[in-house]
């Protein structure tokens, strides 16, 4: 049985976030479950998927009972030999009130006097349940990016987060628009281009005939090697940030030829680093078509 948590906490204290980083980490989410349907929910054969890494359930007032059945509902899932990780999340009352305020949502305890007594309310009614957590999280002064970051980090027992960044490589042609998606972009068009050598232009940048002659040239080397250094520093810190994509794009004239070389050399570069990069090339056939 994969591992089983149960997200709860004040409302305004980033349980969506919090959602949000294990859906990005492979888990299977399910926000507002009533706890009295978990034990049935965890009977369906989801769990014999094997992309599933776990399961991951919000849960808190918005359900009218959750107070009442959250006792009983701990204990049928022990019963069933199934211990499920609580994580409260919190954060203090002028926090909460501001981000309430922000967003312009009804409190779920709303029969108050006050939005301000709402938050009081709701804080007092979920000390039992913060008395049962695993982990208490204070999201006062929390950024999205830093909250995630500390649920990887719970995920992986207090390790360095693992790579949740997805990496792309795209060839592409200026001539035909740069990519949308383009997070760093590099232009290619300062080396010799093998469209201009008769026995090199039916070719792409995948035969070895063009490969040998960029790679030949001691500026394709330089370039290599400076942009590589770059590209180590970068990345480590766009996975701190908790960056879900980063598109490397590579642009020549027209996609076929030298941003196809460069774009491959990067990404076995990004591959020997154990970082598992797609990789694209968008334009290649775009001037035969």
């Amino acid at each position: 049985m994969q591992s089983v948590y149960i997200i709860t906490g004040l409302s305004g204290s980033g349980k969506t976030t919090a959602i949000q980083a294990f859906e990005d980490a492979s888990f299977y989410c399910v926000d507002n479950m009533p706890i009295e349907l978990l034990p049935k929910f965890l009977d369906l054969p989801l769990k014999e998927h094997p992309d599933i890494k776990g399961f991951v359930f919000v849960m808190d007032l918005r359900s009218k009972d959750f107070i009442f059945n959250y006792g009983p509902g701990i204990c049928s899932l022990e019963d069933r030999g199934i211990s499920p990780t609580i994580i409260f999340l919190e954060a203090d009352e002028n926090t909460l009130y501001k981000r309430y305020s922000e967003t312009r949502r009804q409190h779920p305890v709303s029969n108050e006097k006050s939005l301000l007594d709402s938050i009081k309310r709701e804080k007092n009614m979920m000390l039992p349940i913060k008395q049962t957590a695993h982990h208490i999280i204070n999201t006062t002064g929390l950024n999205v990016h830093q909250l995630k970051s500390r649920i990887l980090d719970l995920i992986n027992d207090g390790c360095t987060a693992a790579c949740l960044t997805k990496i792309n490589v795209v060839s592409f042609g200026f001539k035909y628009g740069i990519p949308k998606d383009a997070d760093l972009m590099i232009d290619m068009r300062f080396l010799a281009n093998p469209y201009f050598i008769p026995e090199l232009k039916p070719l792409d940048g995948e035969s070895e005939a063009v490969r040998s002659f960029l790679l030949s040239n001691p500026e394709t080397m330089a370039f290599l090697e400076k942009y590589f250094d770059l590209l180590d520093y970068l990345i480590p810190l766009y996975k701190r940030e908790n960056k879900a994509y980063l598109t490397l794009a590579v642009g020549c004239t027209g996609g076929r030829h030298r941003s196809v070389v460069i774009a491959r050399h990067i990404f076995e570069h990004l591959n020997k680093k154990g970082l598992n990069p797609g990789l694209i090339h968008r334009d290649i056939d775009r001037d035969l078509k």
